[in-house]
């Protein structure tokens, strides 16, 4: 079976090329493709399974790449669509095209067409974003895209990824974060999600937000660049909405918010000594009816407990009791994940030796021995630490309420 059959031999059979070889039984052209055999190639490379091998050993990689430069859209077209399909799921066809330097030629075509406003121009821009998508869905060749050409062609594929559908972005941040801390990014993502109204492109932001802020360099780049202040707003917008979106959008940048903030210097920040307007924000959510902002809430003070002056403040400005409360209405509801984040954040506070005492005073261990009857691991592993916390106080007996207790 040759590759050169029925309508690609008929487009071969009228074109003039220099040369051709054959590899393993198939016949391919070397030097020169029109557009009509690059639609053809587009097609015929789907089924791939005994084309793409014999395709990249007989060089016909570079001549494609070639006719990225061409000022015809329809070359560009067709090339755009045989080189997606070259790229999908072969590792052998994405390197390849890289050491061609198609993702180059390609990164070029979306920043000069991001800047275009013509529709004609919009077909070709999702071509190459496609092509982008399953090139970056490889992270050998995808880490040198990166090194080499990402931070001048971010802001544009981020400009995209809120006018289509395509999550090349989120594939390429997702696999090296380290390598966009000292680009712009941060803002260029706050700017971007700050412009959207639409449910599905905040989703698309928040999808290239999540992996980045993984990254505690970027975290602290966020907060700086305003994004706490958005996702406050969101809460703001969508915790009384009962549609599938709201809910889903609620969860998204309260997690979010709880990302950002462990991150320690990210985390400081927010936290402004106690008194920063976010921490008395993160505060107003323990006491909420909705189960996810009490659990970001519990979550949320949990990670400023981070060290003894954090945890030293907020035990004495009465955060202990609003998580006491919180725990109490789930001893009926048992709601698991809002037991645990509450259990940790008492953990976390009791850690300052001086918060011991108070803490205990508080009824910290009455509240916290109500759940010993929950069938739960995580709970009774985090409910057993939080016990111990409170009276490690160097292996001496701690008596309470009748219980004694040792270490």
């Amino acid at each position: 079976t040759h590759i050169c059959t029925g309508e690609l031999a008929k487009t071969w059979s009228t074109t003039s090329f220099h040369g051709y070889s054959e590899v393993n039984g198939f016949i391919v052209c070397h030097l020169w493709l029109s557009p009509s055999i690059c639609a053809v190639l587009s097609h015929k490379l789907r089924l791939r399974i005994l084309i793409l091998s014999p395709c990249v050993e007989a060089g016909l990689i570079p001549p494609l790449v070639q006719l990225l430069n061409s000022t015809d859209q329809e070359v560009l077209l067709q090339t755009g669509r045989a080189l997606g399909n070259i790229c999908y799921d072969s590792h052998e066809g994405r390197n390849a095209v890289h050491l061609a330097g198609g993702a180059q030629i390609v990164a070029e075509h979306i920043k000069s067409l991001s800047q275009n406003t013509d529709p004609e121009k919009e077909r070709l821009l999702a071509v190459f974003c496609g092509m982008l998508m399953n090139y970056s869905n490889d992270n050998v060749p995808l880490r040198l895209f990166q090194q080499l050409y990402f931070p001048d062609t971010i802001p544009d594929l981020l400009q995209i990824l809120c006018a289509s559908s395509w999550s090349t972005p989120s594939n390429i941040v997702g696999s090296s974060k380290e390598q966009f801390a000292s680009t712009n990014i941060a803002d260029e993502l706050v700017h971007l999600f700050q412009k959207q109204t639409e449910h599905e492109k905040k989703e698309m932001v928040f999808e290239v937000l999540a992996p980045l802020a993984e990254n505690d360099v970027i975290k602290l780049q966020l907060v700086e660049a305003g994004l706490v202040e958005c996702l406050l707003e969101v809460v703001a917008q969508t915790v009384d909405g009962e549609r599938e979106e709201d809910i889903a959008q609620l969860k998204t940048a309260s997690d979010l918010m709880v990302l950002l903030l462990l991150g320690d210097e990210s985390m400081q920040k927010l936290f402004e000594g106690g008194k920063g307007s976010v921490f008395q924000r993160v505060l107003s959510w323990i006491p909420s009816h909705n189960h996810q902002l009490q659990l970001a809430g519990a979550l949320a003070i949990a990670n400023f407990a981070r060290n003894d002056g954090n945890c030293i403040h907020m035990v004495d400005t009465g955060i202990v009791q609003k998580l006491l409360e919180l725990l109490e209405r789930h001893v009926e509801e048992g709601n698991v994940t809002v037991q645990h984040a509450a259990l940790s954040a008492l953990r976390n506070l009791a850690i300052p030796v001086v918060n011991k005492s108070k803490m205990l005073c508080a009824g910290v261990a009455d509240v916290v021995l109500k759940f010993l009857q929950s069938e739960m691991p995580p709970v009774q592993f985090k409910l057993l630490g939080t016990l111990r916390m409170l009276i490690d106080t160097q292996g001496r007996v701690v008596f309470f309420q009748h219980k004694v207790f040792c270490i």
